[in-house]
């Protein structure tokens, strides 16, 4: 797509305040207006008041000139007041229309797309494009409409001298747009670079233990200190270039000066041109000598910023394979706006018909044709080798992915027909890596249920086990950034009680026990069996002595189902998980021999 049809994309945020705009246009025009009057104002005092050698009306020109100048600050002021509301409000809905529609894309879009991708739509280009629109239509009409009424002045007052002004514009014009497309792309540079330092930093400071453990310090240091290196040739070029390009720009204005003064001296003293009026093309010259250097910067700026405009656009436009109909949308609502008036219950049942699957980035089928039935209350657990695909059946169930072909029932209706919010809001998904929120237990536990009173929040920890937690001073214990005040335990024994406040239908553990001691996972298991009763659940697990009491387990290896069953059948076939589960079992014993 094109990018000046990307700007349209534009329309949406800047249409709310068209008034707004309008009100600048008219305050720019009387700004532009009253900086064109003021050499007018010069030109009338040096002949008049110096060239006739007078002070007859002096004071009514003090007062016209006191009143012209206090309404342009005036206004310019007003006018400024506005150009930062108008650039908060559409850098405001920018970042908000772009956070929002992160909330709806499915998890296959994160998979592909980095933080730091992320991080720069939301927050660089957002404010590239606020401020252009703000900024740029305002400083943008005043050197417009400046350029206008001085050279319909200049023309009016003396053409040819116009004419010394006005030729020397388009050279530098020219000049302006070709240096401001050699900076940009030095400053794009220097970006870049900038941002390789910032993620060797991020990494420098996130990945400190294991810099540290490895003993990599050197090795990082060098590296970041090669990247400033390269930032400082560039930014040193930058420098070189910009300021050249100030130089020559200057020698231009003077020469525009110098052809003025030599020329308008001339026709000043054949008594052709007044002093005063030889004045006010001095004062013109320098003022669009600026307008056109600064418009010439505005257009280069516009340039840049429709690949902002762009890479916003391509965000919002981002449709994930996961999406719900109109209808669908209708009935249950989103997840902005839910109608959780029109949500049944979910009991539980749940259908894999003839489904086929491979991921959005994949050429390999994970799943072809497969089948299976799993009834309200049934414990499903999913075993295979680390890195077999053990994930794939609960990112389809949960509809983080939709099938290739086939469908997923949920309660004998394809999941498709009820809202993802609506479903999501079933399950309870306990994290191998669980994430906890900034801020207090309390603050986390409360995302599974808003409403939840402290005393309900405490009986979830209890029966999650996270005894240390579970009392007035627990909940308001800070967890820090991602719960690094935690442990890896302690994080998941919070995550959860916050699923168990859900009350789900369906229970998702994805090895939800591996970063826990013996103790806590005995806890943690007594817990699951407790509150698993009657509910559909799917256990990924890597200790197989987890799972001998499922109802039936899955067995993945290379992201396909090999082997399916309870334990005491898969262990007569002497397969796959026969294998596996022999294989644990005697590194079990070795371990305890050792101990």
């Amino acid at each position: 797509m094109k990018s000046k049809s990307k700007l349209k994309a534009l329309i949406p945020f800047l249409k709310p305040h068209k008034m707004l705009f309008v009100a600048l246009l008219l305050a720019e025009l009387f700004v532009s207006a009253a900086q064109t009057a003021i050499p007018l104002f010069q030109r009338y005092a040096i002949d008049t008041f110096i060239g006739g050698k007078t002070t007859d009306g002096f004071a009514v020109f003090i007062v016209l000139y006191a009143l012209l100048i206090t309404a342009q600050a005036g206004i310019d002021y007003i006018g400024s007041f506005g150009c930062c509301k108008i650039e908060m409000f559409v850098l405001r809905d920018l970042r908000k229309a772009s956070f929002n529609h992160l909330q709806t894309l499915p998890v296959s879009f994160y998979n592909t797309h980095s933080v730091g991708y992320l991080h720069s739509r939301l927050m660089s280009d957002t404010d590239n494009i606020s401020s252009t629109v703000s900024w740029g239509v305002y400083q943008g009409a005043y050197n417009g409409l400046y350029i206008i009424g001085a050279t319909i002045v200049m023309l009016v007052t003396s053409p040819l001298l116009a004419l010394c002004v006005l030729v020397i514009v388009p050279v530098i014009a020219v000049a302006a747009l070709y240096f401001n497309r050699l900076l940009t792309r030095l400053r794009r540079k220097v970006r870049e670079t900038n941002s390789e330092i910032t993620g060797s930093l991020s990494e420098a400071i996130t990945g400190v233990e294991t810099s540290k453990t490895l003993a990599t310090e050197d090795k990082l240091s060098k590296r970041f200190f090669a990247r400033t290196a390269t930032m400082r040739r560039q930014s040193v070029r930058l420098g070189g270039t910009r300021a050249l390009f100030l130089s020559i720009f200057t020698f231009a204005g003077s020469a525009v000066l110098a052809a003025v003064l030599y020329y308008g001296g001339q026709i000043t003293s054949d008594g052709v041109l007044a002093i005063g009026a030889l004045s006010m093309f001095v004062s013109y010259a320098q003022g669009l000598t600026d307008a056109v250097q600064w418009l010439m910067e505005f257009f280069t700026d516009l340039i840049n910023v429709k690949v902002n405009v762009e890479r916003i656009d391509n965000l919002l436009s981002y449709k994930g394979e996961v999406v719900d109909t109109p209808e669908v949308i209708e009935k249950y609502g989103d997840c902005f706006n839910e109608k959780r008036e029109n949500w049944e219950p979910l009991n539980g049942d749940i259908e894999f018909d003839d489904v086929t699957f491979k991921y959005p980035d994949g050429d390999e089928y994970v799943l072809s044709h497969f089948n299976l039935k799993v009834q309200k209350g049934s414990l499903v657990a999913i075993v295979g080798e680390t890195g077999a695909g053990k994930s794939t059946l609960v990112n389809l169930i949960c509809r983080f992915y939709e099938p290739t072909s086939g469908r997923i029932l949920i309660d004998g209706r394809d999941a498709r027909e009820r809202s993802v919010q609506w479903l999501h809001s079933k399950i309870g998904y306990i994290l191998q890596d669980p994430h906890l929120f900034s801020g207090t237990v309390k603050d986390n536990l409360l995302y599974g249920k808003p409403d939840a009173s402290d005393d309900e929040l405490i009986a979830a920890l209890n029966t999650a086990g996270a005894f240390r937690f579970a009392s007035k001073e627990g909940l308001s214990l800070e967890v820090g950034e991602g719960g690094a005040s935690l442990s890896a335990g302690e994080k998941q024994l919070v995550s959860f009680a916050r699923a168990l406040l859900v009350d789900p239908a369906v229970f998702i553990l994805d090895e939800a026990t591996s970063s826990v001691d013996t103790l806590t996972e005995k806890l943690i298991q007594d817990a699951i069996e407790r509150i698993m009763s009657g509910k559909t659940s799917f256990v990924i697990a890597h200790r197989l002595s987890t799972v001998r009491n499922a109802d039936i387990i899955l067995v993945v290896d290379n992201g396909k189902i090999v082997e399916s069953g309870t334990h005491d059948d898969l262990i007569k076939r002497h397969g796959y998980y026969y294998n596996l589960y022999t294989k644990q079992f005697v590194e079990f014993i070795e371990k305890a021999d050792f101990n």
